[in-house]
């Protein structure tokens, strides 16, 4: 462990469990490969235990607790819903939420066979997302804002793990991204991190999402990459068609912020391969198909 790390078993979560929700600390507890900032546990069949880990601050969690109940309602795909509340206490002194479970596959673990069917449920899930948010909902921190603001990220990205042959052909998206004109709607609510260990699959198509510690309102663009991230070869512009509210000026941010989506996926898959800490070593071929779909454009 580092000093920032806490070492999280099942008997932590049961103990957790009998103090403060004891009619849960029954159910069977397994651990869920994955997770970074916060460790997942699934708890029985229907739930799930969320335990900040890396997370310097509970601002993510506490951000899910007051929101996704409110969003959740109207959203065409499961997403997780917090049903308790774990507090800090001596035993572990960080926050945990019991939330749904969301049945499915991580599709970073599995694939999308029916891609028209998914391209068509992606839309429908962000159309139903990306309406004007209330005054009082997140702003966005490290995502967010146009993607000019987001350059230096993207050269490190590009620099680090792009391949020689088309590092060219990536920059052009992106410098037309920048040019793109910024988005001048209301802001809007924003899952903020669609990526493919963020979605589930099932029955070859799109299932549920998961993860909203990073929503936000703001550019719906940075939803719209999924397009590119997500879905397979071939059907961005089914997806964009579905959707029906992205004009150009949009639909040229996404790739670009898909093609820096994609750079991150390969350099995480890069950090796997070395041993380092939240390395993912699955994600760079994952990254550079995504980074190939957004070469082919629309």
């Amino acid at each position: 462990m580092t000093g920032t790390e806490i070492e999280i078993s099942a008997d932590l979560v049961r103990g957790l469990l009998r103090e403060q929700h004891p009619d849960l600390a029954g159910l069977a507890i397994h651990e869920v490969a994955g997770g970074w900032g916060n460790q997942m546990w699934r708890l029985g069949d229907e739930l799930a235990v969320r335990m900040q880990r890396m997370d310097p601050t509970p601002e993510l969690q506490l951000k899910e607790r007051r929101w996704l109940p409110v969003l959740a309602p109207r959203l065409p795909l499961p997403v997780p819903t917090p049903v308790r509340f774990g507090e800090p206490s001596e035993r572990f002194p960080r926050h945990w939420t019991v939330m749904t479970w969301v049945p499915g596959e991580p599709l970073d673990h599995g694939s999308i066979s029916r891609g028209t069917h998914a391209a068509d449920t992606l839309a429908g899930f962000l159309r139903a997302l990306h309406v004007p948010a209330p005054a009082e909902a997140p702003a966005a921190t490290d995502r967010g804002g146009r993607p000019g603001d987001h350059s230096d990220g993207f050269e490190n990205f590009l620099r680090a793990v792009a391949p020689h042959d088309i590092a060219g052909d990536v920059r052009a998206v992106w410098d037309d991204a920048v040019a793109a004109r910024a988005w001048e709607g209301p802001p809007v609510w924003v899952h903020g991190d669609l990526h493919p260990a963020n979605v589930v699959v099932s029955d070859g198509t799109l299932a549920g999402i998961v993860d909203f510690g990073d929503m936000f309102a703001g550019d719906p663009a940075w939803d719209l990459a999924a397009a590119w991230v997500l879905l397979p070869a071939g059907t961005a512009a089914r997806f964009f068609d579905t959707y029906a509210r992205a004009d150009e000026a949009a639909i040229r941010r996404a790739r670009g912020l898909a093609a820096m989506k994609s750079l991150f996926l390969m350099l995480m898959g890069r950090n796997g391969d070395r041993g380092l800490p939240g390395g993912k070593p699955h994600w760079g071929p994952v990254g550079r198909a995504a980074l190939d779909r957004v070469l082919q454009g629309v």
